[in-house]
C-alpha cells in the first residue's frame, strides 16, 4: 500500500512537471491571485497611497435570538454578518480567464477588516464560523460568515413581564480609524429579518440602526461605528401562568380578607397564607430578574404591597382579637380615635348602622331603681325608701297570717302591729335593695365592658373596610401602570 502511494505521488508530480494535466481558467487565476497576495503580504490595507481611504459596507442579518440572560444582562442572537469592500490586488481581466468574473477565496490569505463588536461579552476566542468570499473581477469582495454574538445589553425590568427591551450591538474598526477605513451600511439603515425565525419567548417590534463618529481619547481621529437596534418585547403567555394568574387570584382572596370579621381567628389564619404565597411569587419573580438592578418591577412592588396590607390587617385584627376576649381590663377607645373613625371615616363609608349600633349600647334602664356609683355615694347620701309603717306591717302581718287566715276564714281580728315583725321586715327590704342594686351595677358594668369592645371592633371594622378601598385603589392603580405599557 506504501509503494502504491509512492507511485501515484511520483507520477502526478511527473505529470504536472510536463504540463499534460489540463486546470480551468478559475483555479488558474485563483492560484495567480493569491500567489500575487502572498508576494505582497496580507498586513496593511490593499490601497495604492497611504491617505486612501478604503469604504467597507457592513450589515447583519437577524437570524434568531438564542438568549436574553437578565441576570448577566447578556443578548445573544444568531446573524449573518455581511461585508463588502474594494480589493485593488485581486482585481483580474475577465478575458484572460475564459471570462470568470467571480472566484472564491479563503479568507485567511487575503485582507479584511477588523470590524469587531464593541459591545463584546463573551469567553470565547471566535465569534464567527469559517467562509470563503465571493470576489469580483473588479476586485469587489463580499464576505457573510455565520456568527454568534454575545452583547451587553442594559435591561430594564420595571414593566416584568410586560416588558419592551433595547439591546444595541455596535460595531466598528477597532484599529482603523475613520481617515483610514470608513464604515457604510450595507442594506439600509436596519437590520435584516428576512431570514429571521420567531422566537417563543420575544416578539420583535423596530430593528433600526445608526453610523455614529465618536473621538476617544486615546486618540484624536474620529473613529465611526455602526450601531443597530433590537427593539423586542417579551411574549407573557408563560408568565400570565406562573405569576399573573395566582397575582389575580390571590388579590382577590386579599379582598375577601377585608370584609372577615376582625375577632375571627379564621382571618388571621387566611392572612398568613395569603402572605406566605405572596412571599412565594416573590421568590419566583427574583429568580427571573437581574439581583442587582437598578430598578424592581413594578409587579414585585405590587407583592410587597399586598404582603404590607395584609401585614397590617393581620395585626390589626391580633389587637382586637385580645380586646375582644379582655376587653374588662382594657381602656375605652379614646374620643379623638372615635371622633376620626366613627364620626369621620364610618360616614364616609356608608357604615353609619355599626356606628348607630354602638350608639345604642350601655346599660338597661329599669324604672323604679337608679344606678349609683361609687363616687356619687361619696358625694350623696342616698335616700331611704318611705314608706308607711302601718301598711307595711299591715302587708307583713297579712303575709304571715295568709295561711291561717285562709284555713280559718277569719279576716275580723286585726294584724299584730309588734315592733319585732316591724324590724325584721325592714332589714330584709334593705337587703333586697343592696341586691338589686349590686346586681344593676353588675349589668352596668358589663354591658359597658361590652360598649368598649363593640366600640373597638367596629374601629376595627372601619380600619379593615378603609384598607379595603385603598388596596382597591392600589389595584387599580398598578393595573393601569403596567398593563398600558404592553400594548406599546
Amino acid at each position: 500500500m506504501k509503494m502504491w502511494l509512492q507511485t501515484s505521488f511520483i507520477l502526478s508530480w511527473l505529470v504536472l512537471r510536463t504540463g499534460s494535466i489540463a486546470v480551468s481558467d478559475e483555479k488558474r487565476l485563483i492560484s495567480h491571485l493569491l500567489k500575487q497576495y502572498n508576494d505582497v503580504g496580507v498586513v496593511g490595507r490593499p490601497v495604492e497611497n497611504f491617505n486612501d481611504t478604503i469604504r467597507v459596507s457592513f450589515g447583519i442579518a437577524l437570524i434568531q435570538i438564542l438568549d436574553l440572560d437578565e441576570k448577566n444582562q447578556v443578548l445573544t442572537t444568531n446573524c449573518w454578518s455581511r461585508y463588502a469592500w474594494k480589493d485593488k490586488l485581486l482585481a483580474w481581466n475577465p478575458k484572460n480567464y475564459s471570462d470568470v468574473k467571480t472566484i472564491r477565496v479563503p479568507t485567511d490569505q487575503i485582507w479584511k477588516p477588523d470590524i469587531v463588536l464593541y459591545n463584546y461579552a463573551d469567553t470565547r476566542l471566535k465569534e464567527r464560523r469559517e467562509a470563503l468570499a465571493v470576489v469580483s473581477n473588479d476586485g469587489q469582495v463580499m464576505w457573510i460568515p455565520q456568527a454568534i454574538f454575545k452583547s451587553s445589553c442594559n435591561i430594564d425590568i420595571t414593566y416584568f413581564p410586560f416588558d419592551i427591551q433595547e439591546c444595541n450591538m455596535k460595531f466598528g474598526s477597532w484599529t482603523y480609524d475613520g481617515f483610514q477605513l470608513d464604515v457604510f451600511f450595507y442594506d439600509g439603515e436596519k437590520v435584516d429579518l428576512k431570514d429571521y425565525v420567531e422566537s417563543n419567548e420575544w416578539v420583535v417590534m423596530d430593528s433600526p440602526a445608526k453610523k455614529n463618529v465618536k473621538t476617544y481619547p486615546c486618540c484624536p481621529e474620529p473613529f465611526p461605528d455602526l450601531t443597530f437596534t433590537i427593539r423586542f418585547r417579551r411574549k407573557v403567555a408563560f408568565y400570565n401562568y406562573i405569576l399573573v394568574l395566582p397575582c389575580v387570584l390571590l388579590s382577590t382572596l386579599t379582598l375577601a380578607l377585608f370584609w372577615m370579621p376582625p375577632e375571627s381567628p379564621a382571618k388571621m389564619q387566611l392572612g398568613m397564607n395569603i402572605f406566605v404565597a405572596f412571599f412565594v411569587l416573590l421568590l419566583l419573580l427574583a429568580e427571573s430578574t437581574p439581583p442587582a438592578a437598578s430598578s424592581i418591577p413594578l409587579i414585585g412592588a405590587y407583592f410587597c404591597l399586598n404582603m404590607i396590607l395584609i401585614t397590617l390587617s393581620t395585626f390589626l385584627s391580633t389587637i382586637v382579637i385580645n380586646l375582644y376576649f379582655r376587653g374588662a381590663k382594657r381602656r375605652k377607645a379614646p374620643n379623638w380615635l372615635k371622633r376620626v373613625m366613627l364620626d369621620g371615616f364610618a360616614k364616609i363609608m356608608c357604615m353609619t348602622d355599626e356606628t348607630y349600633h354602638v350608639d345604642q349600647r350601655g346599660a338597661p334602664k329599669m324604672e323604679g331603681v337608679k344606678l349609683i356609683n361609687n363616687k356619687e355615694k361619696k358625694k350623696n347620701k342616698v335616700p331611704e325608701l318611705k314608706y308607711n309603717k302601718y301598711q307595711m306591717c299591715e302587708c307583713g302581718v297579712s303575709m304571715q297570717n295568709n295561711s291561717s287566715s285562709n284555713n280559718t276564714g277569719d279576716w275580723s281580728n286585726p294584724p299584730d302591729k309588734s315592733p319585732v315583725n316591724i324590724t325584721a321586715l325592714e332589714s330584709e327590704i334593705r337587703d333586697i335593695r343592696r341586691c338589686a342594686r349590686s346586681f344593676m351595677n353588675r349589668i352596668a358594668e358589663k354591658d359597658a365592658n361590652t360598649k368598649k369592645c363593640e366600640e373597638w371592633r367596629v374601629i376595627a371594622l372601619v380600619l379593615d373596610r378603609l384598607f379595603f378601598y385603598m388596596y382597591l385603589i392600589a389595584i387599580v392603580v398598578s393595573i393601569c401602570a403596567i398593563f398600558p405599557r404592553s400594548h406599546e
